[in-house]
């Protein structure tokens, strides 16, 4: 799998420019191995030891809109960083990446912490101070889809593929400003061009950049619909938050098409799913996934 760097102040630029929906670093140079050469990358494998959050939660979810997630299925983290790009490639060798995507700081260690057990069983302990609605940071997985072709990078067209549908756990804290989000990434990645759909499965106290355009189903679910004036950024915000399930990523993105927020013969290059954080409310909080996968045809 290859990945690309992108510069810090484009994704400033673009938060400041499109309301803080479009202000994501989604790629960094890769690291080798979870384990090696951990104090180059300030990165270290963990033990759960460590770990002083303490959270009263017990049980899986028992429904679609339930809120609770057992807190201690990931107490053996193998992974941890502090680093604000701190990045897993590759995890399980599976195509998937973990990654510690703080921007608003250049301190190191930063103000989160991401602690990981795998891919899918993974949690961030953060202290957002809040910055006058910008997202501070959005520690999530991620799978890419395009590769380098020389010196050029290309992605599959949305219309190659069947289905995209994607399972996902989590848990929030509820306190400060935050929301649990898949970002798909098309036509490139904060590139000139590219476009980024935002779904918001469970939301807490943020508002979509952009103008809310309408109201509207996909796959059994009631989103509002908010973009920014270039379709640059396509927030889908469930009406009714959920915690956990399925979502099917190819009807939103086919949808978007149909409704001409997206070319017609747009590429896919990314799909990440995790909470962009936009404040803690002066606590050091967790937020938690503990199912994630995404199957394509």
């Amino acid at each position: 799998m290859t990945l690309t760097t992108h510069p810090l102040s484009l994704a400033i630029a673009a938060c400041m420019a499109g309301g803080c929906s479009v202000e994501r670093l989604t790629a960094v140079e890769p690291i080798e191995s979870p384990t090696a050469d951990a104090a180059a990358h300030g990165q270290s494998p963990l033990d759960a030891t460590t770990d002083a959050f303490n959270d009263d939660s017990d049980g899986p979810p028992s429904s679609g809109d339930d809120d609770t997630v057992d807190a201690s299925m990931c107490e053996d983290a193998v992974f941890f960083t502090a680093q604000p790009l701190g990045i897993w490639n590759d995890v399980d060798d599976a195509g998937y990446n973990v990654f510690n995507n703080v921007y608003n700081t250049d301190a190191d260690p930063g103000p989160q912490g991401l602690y990981a057990c795998s891919y899918h069983s993974w949690y961030a302990t953060s202290d957002q101070p809040g910055n006058a609605g910008v997202v501070g940071s959005y520690p999530n997985v991620q799978v890419n889809y395009y590769t380098k072709v020389g010196d050029a990078s290309v992605a599959p067209a949305v219309g190659s593929f069947q289905t995209i549908t994607s399972t996902f756990a989590e848990m929030g804290p509820h306190v400060g400003v935050y929301e649990f989000a898949y970002d798909i990434w098309l036509n490139g990645i904060v590139s000139a061009g590219s476009s980024q759909i935002l779904i918001w499965v469970d939301n807490f106290n943020r508002v979509p950049a952009g103008s809310l355009l309408e109201t509207t189903t996909v796959d059994g679910r009631t989103y509002e619909v908010w973009t920014t004036p270039d379709n640059a950024s396509i927030v889908l915000k469930s009406t009714t938050p959920f915690t956990y399930g399925t979502v099917d990523l190819f009807a939103i993105i086919r949808w978007a098409i149909d409704q001409s927020l997206l070319r017609s013969d747009s590429t896919l290059w990314q799909i990440d799913f995790g909470v962009e954080i936009e404040s803690t409310a002066g606590e050091n909080a967790k937020f938690q996934v503990e199912d994630f996968s995404i199957t394509t045809m």
